[in-house]
């Protein structure tokens, strides 16, 4: 992407309260992240397939719980850091800056809408099924687990998950090249926005690569809008 090279010397100033909201949201996922992380590692690599959820998922749905709420307030929080994005860069490139934030509202809708909903049913499914008394009981279980299994397991799933969110952070970092956000910030943006995108190819160290560059991305945007606020 070739932005073209503009004066960038001032900010908007309408959006100086927005970027305060975003900047602490940034800071915020930064932070919700590393729990995320925290948490899956203490409940290891999830399986394939209805019924090997639902007896993995014994002992751990505290955990999941944990893991499907605070990701589903980092999605919502993403929309304040995009927006507030959207203003501080919009005079550098402003179509690019609306293609950026709208690949990020649209990773925000898939992710509620299709994986975080999974995640919630296996779990509630799972603590149906530790409570069944007969195996028919547990077959209609492991029956009604095969589809959001299956969503999850599908390729288009990490298309949701990594690649939507990671297409729109390589698009702010290019941006941020000719902006006054610094050279580290878009340069590490540009990088989560690549690893990303080798992670949906199915490389399985892109994805651990993109989660720690896009939490460090997300510090260090907090840490640039908080200081436009001011």
């Amino acid at each position: 992407m070739n932005a073209p090279k503009m004066n960038t010397s001032a900010v908007d100033p309408i959006g100086s309260g927005l970027y305060r909201w975003g900047g602490m949201a940034s800071l915020a996922i930064g932070v919700a992240y590393i729990a995320i992380i925290a948490l899956y590692a203490s409940v290891g690599a999830p399986p394939v397939g209805g019924e090997a959820w639902l007896t993995y998922l014994a002992g751990k749905t505290t955990a999941w719980w944990a893991i499907v709420g605070v990701s589903v307030l980092t999605n919502f929080l993403l929309v304040p850091v995009s927006l507030s994005l959207y203003f501080a860069l919009k005079g550098v490139h402003r179509i690019a800056m609306l293609i950026g934030v709208a690949f990020v509202g649209l990773f925000v809708a898939l992710e509620l809408a299709v994986n975080w909903t999974s995640y919630a049913a296996l779990i509630l499914l799972s603590q149906n099924y530790g409570a069944a008394t007969t195996d028919s009981q547990r077959m209609i279980l492991i029956a009604a687990a095969s589809y959001p299994s299956a969503v999850i397991a599908s390729p288009l799933a990490l298309v949701y998950a990594i690649g939507t969110l990671s297409f729109g952070f390589l698009i702010f970092g290019f941006v941020m090249l000719n902006s006054t956000f610094n050279k580290v910030t878009a340069y590490l943006g540009i990088l989560t926005g690549i690893l990303g995108i080798v992670a949906v190819m199915g490389i399985s160290i892109a994805v651990i690569l993109n989660a720690v560059t896009a939490t460090v991305w997300l510090f260090l945007v907090g840490y640039q809008l908080n200081r436009l606020a001011k």
